[in-house]
């Protein structure tokens, strides 16, 4: 599964937007921290499952890191922290308490395929960033 302890960011691997998250996170991750799987995938869903999340309803990003998972805004805001940088500033936001954090995200959650889009499949990673996702 993730044999070298790396955070591994689960995302709904047929939602635009959530691509497009992944995309943003491998640019800005210079230290290459995270590996990726899709909730849809093996991996994903053993994962979701070890975890015992939801392994249908994929409305939130989930973080796992060694024995503990993030998800929601909490995820969002352990990925703005992992990344470094300026980035971890955004941690600060971990001061909202985390139902309100939460209803803005599902607000997004919900209405994402409507304004981003919905894809038949995965997107396949570049070459150089194949390895850092899970099967």
């Amino acid at each position: 599964m993730n044999a070298n302890n790396q955070p591994v960011l689960l995302f709904d691997g047929v939602c635009h937007f959530c691509d497009q998250a992944v995309q943003f996170i491998i640019r800005y991750d210079k230290k290459a921290t995270f590996q990726f799987a899709a909730l849809q995938s093996n991996t994903g869903q053993e994962l979701l499952k070890k975890f015992q999340l939801p392994t249908t309803n994929f409305n939130s990003l989930v973080v796992i890191k060694g024995s503990s998972y993030y998800t929601k805004s909490s995820a969002v805001l352990e990925i703005c922290k992992l990344l470094g940088g300026t980035w971890q500033l955004l941690y600060l936001f971990k001061i909202v308490p985390r139902p309100i954090r939460d209803q803005i995200y599902n607000f997004i959650a919900r209405n994402r395929y409507k304004w981003f889009g919905k894809k038949d499949q995965c997107t396949i990673p570049k070459p150089e960033d194949r390895k850092r996702f899970l099967p």
